[in-house]
This record gives C-alpha cells, sequence and structure tokens, in this order.
C-alpha cells in the first residue's frame, strides 16, 4: 500500500527537506583538495542538530555517519573516512536528516578541482536525468515511467544505470514504498497518486552497469573501477506537476560563490 501524505505531513517533509539542501549547502562551502570526508561528516552532524535536527543517517541499521560520502568509483554508501579529497576527485554526498516524526533526503555530487572531460559529462547527464525523471512524477503516470525518463537520458550519454540500487518513497521511515528504479518501461510499475512523496535518485556510471559491495558491508562501488555519478531530490507526485521539496540551489549558490562553477563546468581544458 502506498503511503500517500496529507498536506500538512507533506510540509513536514518539506522542511526537513530544506534541512538537507542547506546542509549539504555548508559542505558545499568547504569541500575542497585537502578536507577530509571525516570533516565534512562532523560540519554536517553539528549543522543539523544546531537546526534542531537530528542526522537521519546515523545508527540507521548501524550506519557510522551522518553523511553518506562516496568517492569517485563508490557509488553510494560511502563510509566518511580520513580520505583527504584531491584535485579531480569527484564525491557523491548523501544527506538525511529526521525532524518532527518525519525524514528529509537529498545527494549531490561535487567535483573536488578540475575534473577530466568525460567525468565532468558524466555528471551533467546524471544531474539532468534526474530532472527528466522528476517530469514524470505525476498522478496517473507510473513508476516505470520515471524509470524510463532517467535511462534514456542517461544512455544517450553513454553512460550506464545502476540497477540493483534505486530510489524510493519518503516519510515517517527514512525507506517507503514504492521503489523507485533508474530504469524501466513506459506504463509499467505502481500507479503515482496525488500525495505521493518520492526520492528520485539516479545512480550512473561511467562504465558497465555492474558493481559490488565493499569488505566494509556499505560501500557500494564499480566493479570495474570507473567513476559514479549520484544525484537525489525528493518530490511529491502532482496532479499537474511535481512538487520538489528538496532543492540544489543552496548548494549552486555556494558553489558560484566560490568561483567554482557547478561541478560540470570545472574541467580541464
Amino acid at each position: 500500500m502506498l503511503n500517500d501524505k496529507t498536506r500538512e505531513a507533506i510540509e513536514i517533509i518539506r522542511e526537513c527537506n530544506l534541512l538537507v539542501s542547506r546542509t549539504l549547502a555548508e559542505i558545499a562551502k568547504v569541500i575542497d583538495p585537502g578536507v577530509t570526508t571525516l570533516e565534512l561528516d562532523r560540519i554536517a552532524e553539528e549543522f543539523i542538530r544546531d537546526n534542531g535536527a537530528e542526522p537521519g543517517f546515523k545508527g540507521y541499521n548501524g550506519f557510522p555517519g551522518t553523511l553518506c560520502t562516496s568517492v569517485n568509483e563508490q557509488v553510494v554508501h560511502g563510509i566518511p573516512s580520513t580520505y583527504v579529497l584531491k584535485d579531480g576527485d569527484i564525491v557523491s554526498v548523501d544527506c538525511g536528516v529526521r525532524m518532527n516524526g518525519y525524514n528529509g533526503d537529498t545527494a549531490y555530487t561535487f567535483a573536488v578541482g578540475e575534473l577530466s572531460g568525460d567525468i565532468a559529462k558524466l555528471l551533467k547527464y546524471t544531474h539532468d536525468s534526474l530532472y527528466k525523471g522528476i517530469e514524470q512524477a505525476i498522478a496517473g503516470k507510473r513508476v516505470g515511467d520515471i524509470g524510463y525518463s532517467v535511462q534514456q537520458h542517461a544512455e544517450s550519454g553513454g553512460f550506464s544505470v545502476v540497477r540493483e540500487m534505486v530510489g524510493h518513497g519518503l516519510g515517517e521511515k527514512l525507506h517507503e514504498d514504492p521503489e523507485v528504479p533508474n530504469y524501466g518501461r513506459r506504463g509499467r510499475g505502481p500507479l503515482l497518486r496525488e500525495g505521493l512523496v518520492l526520492c528520485i535518485e539516479p545512480m550512473i556510471n561511467l562504465g558497465k552497469r555492474s558493481i559490488i559491495q565493499e569488505s566494509d558491508g556499505w560501500t557500494i562501488k564499480t566493479r570495474d573501477n570507473k567513476p559514479s555519478a549520484h544525484y537525489e531530490l525528493a518530490v511529491v507526485v502532482g496532479k499537474e506537476k511535481p512538487d520538489i521539496l528538496s532543492t540544489f540551489k543552496y548548494i549552486e549558490d555556494e558553489l558560484i560563490n566560490k568561483n567554482k562553477g557547478l561541478p560540470w563546468q570545472n574541467k580541464k581544458p
């Protein structure tokens, strides 16, 4: 049974997701070569708690961090560590908060310094495929319409779509039904109803789509060790158009203020 949300619940979930967005903007301020992913995690936890919320990921099924920090070939669920970010890295920063009984969940892949052209292109296509999927979050369509749109755009750039890791419903639980794959067939899958809250989150690989789990029991990486990108927003299925609850605006404003530009703009000549 899909859990359509009341207007009151949606506004609380919006508040949670805007706090996640603001937290990721704090990360945007400091993410640079020489910074450890553990330092990013400390900054995020402090900011979330200072704003009256709790980290949504910390302790979830035993996960040790406030953030998932997945660097280069790591797809998702990377554990913050003493790894020092270096020029040319990319890092997916996935963040959740819990506040007033509901959850927020959003992710953004950052460029650290300058990227090679193929990796910059990967980030742009992954980012844009997310919005292609969001366009389909309309009542009367189906989950397969979202996945199809993501897949078509990502593969049109020559990239591959991770199959095993998917988006999800969001609300009182961090992960609710339905699962939202980033591939699929139009007109297939669960029916989208007005008021359903979804996290749409393409995970797109530069190389082949196969993934493996690292020995820490959490981190998912590409089997061929080629880079992977990941972007995520929370949205409400609308009658005529989707309502996006989280935002990249705060993040991207900070990146532009640093004169870094958007991640895919930081490419080597």
